[in-house]
């Protein structure tokens, strides 16, 4: 990234490697919600009259205010917050603004977050008409009882009704987003539950484990006592059942919370975060990464807008070192099936991981936890449940922890 103060700033993906060559991918965070979930951390807000028109407009101003001299992207993925929000008009507005400003390949894929209610067969139209290609549903919980408790607007009927027209409308990919864990869910119950968002069409889900943040309603709530969670061995097992029971439908876990039904129906958005491929992020708090530094946009959309007008929304970056970044490519690497290229990994951080730490991968693979094959490092399932806790067991004593590359955006 050129410029650190004001002005025109241009997105240069490092030529480390050659991962220059690879396409690489646009996000943009539409922050609004039509109520804020009690488990959510997102940098998300209840949109006032008039406040999407208002993001938009600094939305479009930020664009302008970035160049990607040479830069290919084949994704474009619109997170939040509730994208499906937005009307057809802003949506098609956004898509021209960054299909005039970037150069994108003929085979991009255009993705887009959207809330149950939000889905109806003009909505769903309008969607297929704009290009869009991946569908992803937040769907959270097919059970009324969870969907209150979790804050969701949704009820059960709709969400599976919201699947079922999406599915209808033909785009490529139908994703579904399902948290596990809840409290008083049992573990059959989330057997049925997968097997519903399949049955529906879906081809590909997202499986999270629910998270308390600190400072989130549900954080409060457990604070006081009011809110008990499965334990530790309890969430492994949901984990692993999670794996099972999709492997056994023929999906592929492809990452520890991803599942697709074909290979061609993986997030090629979000597995540039996982293999370390540049990407742009766009609108309050999105993060970006170059290959070697990392830099995010103020938080708040409303300090977000002033900042757009004052000519530089981002809020801190940093420099990653080869250490540092080897040591996200492990943590990152380790939690797909696919797992660490290991002459991939020794291109980009200058590591031969198969010299260096011979006695941690013979043990590991003796333990069941990776397996060594075709050049690759992979996890089992057993290894991708603790995915983190291998990649610092692999790590040099001269590697140091940082946060993964791509935290902040979907």
């Amino acid at each position: 990234m050129a410029s650190s103060g004001g002005g025109v700033r241009s997105f240069l993906p490092s030529a480390r490697a050659g991962l220059g060559c690879e396409p690489a991918g646009l996000y943009v965070h539409v922050p609004f919600c039509s109520a804020v979930c009690p488990y959510c951390d997102f940098a998300v807000a209840r949109a006032g009259e008039g406040d999407s028109s208002r993001y938009l407009r600094a939305l479009l101003r930020e664009i302008g205010l970035w160049r990607a001299p040479g830069a290919l992207f084949d994704t474009i993925y619109l997170g939040g917050g509730t994208p499906s929000l937005l009307t057809a008009e802003e949506l098609r507005c956004l898509f021209e603004a960054l299909r005039d400003r970037f150069a994108l390949t003929g085979d991009a894929r255009l993705s887009i977050e959207v809330n149950p209610e939000d889905v109806d067969e003009r909505a769903v139209n309008a969607w297929r008409e704009l290009g869009v290609h991946t569908v992803s549903l937040g769907v959270q919980a097919f059970d009324d009882a969870h969907l209150r408790r979790l804050g969701r607007r949704h009820r059960s009927q709709q969400a599976a009704r919201s699947v079922e027209l999406v599915v209808a409308a033909g785009f490529d990919v139908v994703s579904v987003d399902l948290i596990y864990g809840l409290p008083d869910q049992s573990r059959s119950a989330w057997g049925e539950a997968l097997d519903l968002a399949v049955g529906l069409g879906a081809r590909h889900l997202s499986c999270y484990e629910l998270t308390v943040h600190e400072g989130t309603p549900f954080w409060r709530w457990r604070q006081r006592g009011g809110l008990r969670l499965p334990g530790e061995s309890a969430r492994a097992d949901w984990f692993l059942d999670t794996h099972r029971r999709l492997g056994a439908l023929g999906w592929s876990g492809y990452e520890v919370s991803s599942f697709a039904a074909s290979r061609g129906s993986r997030s090629r958005h979000n597995q540039k975060y996982w293999r370390h491929v540049p990407y742009l992020g766009l609108g309050p708090s999105a993060h970006s990464f170059d290959g070697r530094r990392r830099w995010w946009n103020v938080r708040s959309w409303k300090e977000w807008s002033a900042a757009v007008d004052a000519g530089d929304v981002v809020e801190a970056e940093e420099d990653l070192d080869a250490e540092a970044l080897a040591l996200e490519a492990l943590m990152l690497g380790l939690r797909t099936s696919d797992g660490v290229d290991l002459e991939r990994f020794r291109e980009l951080c200058g590591h031969d991981l198969e010299s260096e730490r011979s006695t941690e991968i013979a043990e590991l693979e003796r333990t069941g936890l990776v397996e060594s094959t075709e050049g690759c490092l992979r996890p089992t399932l057993s290894g991708m449940a603790i995915a983190e806790s291998l990649a610092l067991r692999l790590a040099s004593d001269v590697l140091r922890s940082t946060p993964p590359a791509g935290a902040g955006n979907r």
